[in-house]
């Protein structure tokens, strides 16, 4: 007698239809319609590709805020760059904003602005280059949780340490490296230590850049780094250890709160562009 078969709809590999559990990811009740619904849309949802437009959105939005102050200058590393009151109201993070104005949500905003052209490729080619593996290696909500944690610790380091602005992706990308690292060192093998070695090639390359030029966050990078490494080690990675309910809900929570905070930056933005228009003679 010939059995229905389907794609499982959180790994897509072929299973039974009456599997009561994915043999390959764990996903209880695969074929039920509505798990075929939501991983259905979450499957075919490129998170790092979000990211990146997202990223691209709040850097135009910052620019057009202010194009007046807009930053052209001979030095690439402030080319178009956003004027700080611009990315104040955005969401940037740093002692000023949270110690004077009590906007802790900025230690997750923060992670959305840039403060030129250059800040912006290159850490959306870090990301291009680094999300993939971590989105496959730990599912998709805990490379959400690994990224938006990281910044905040990131973040929250560099405000300890006294930088009165900061913005920029960068404390989320190093937890990913962080991550990565601590997956290459406890999966182990020919294939952990090669992926480790490359994640260290990554961390020097964050040493050198973070001495050589100015106005790098050191702070957000060691914070991030550190996160990755401690939030990857909590939540486990997939050769491991499936996602879980409660990496789901965790993640989830944290997707929501990000749109939610990052929603509310751009209300704040429209509505001072109307006040300050509403000024004009």
């Amino acid at each position: 007698m010939e059995r229905n078969s389907l794609l499982c709809p959180k790994c897509r590999r072929l299973i039974s239809m009456d599997e009561p559990v994915c043999p390959h990811c764990g996903l209880k009740n695969p074929g039920a319609a509505w798990k075929t619904a939501l991983w259905g849309r979450i499957g075919t949802f490129d998170l790092v590709r979000g990211l990146i437009y997202t990223n691209v959105v709040f850097y135009i939005l910052s620019l057009l805020m202010n194009p007046s102050s807009m930053g052209i200058s001979i030095n690439p590393l402030q080319l178009l760059s956003p004027s700080e009151t611009s990315l104040f109201i955005l969401g940037a993070t740093g002692t000023w904003p949270i110690m004077h104005f009590g906007r802790w949500w900025t230690l997750v905003t923060a992670s959305f602005l840039h403060g030129g052209i250059m800040h912006i490729i290159f850490n959306m080619m870090a990301l291009s280059q680094l999300g993939p593996f971590v989105l496959a290696e730990f599912g998709f909500y805990r490379f959400f949780v690994i990224y938006i944690l990281s910044g905040v610790v990131g973040f929250y380091l560099s405000c300890l340490a006294g930088i009165p602005l900061t913005i920029g992706a960068s404390a989320g990308i190093c937890g990913l490296i962080g991550a990565i690292l601590y997956f290459g060192k406890s999966r182990g093998g020919f294939y952990g230590e090669n992926i480790f070695r490359q994640a260290m090639g990554w961390v020097v390359g964050l040493v050198l850049f973070g001495i050589i030029l100015p106005g790098i966050n050191n702070w957000a990078h060691i914070g991030g780094l550190l996160a990755g490494i401690a939030v990857g080690f909590l939540l486990g990675y997939e050769e491991r250890r499936k996602e879980t309910g409660f990496h789901r809900l965790v993640g989830g929570l944290c997707l929501l709160g990000t749109i939610g905070l990052l929603f509310l930056d751009i209300l704040q933005a429209f509505y001072t562009l109307l006040i300050h228009a509403a000024k004009l003679p």
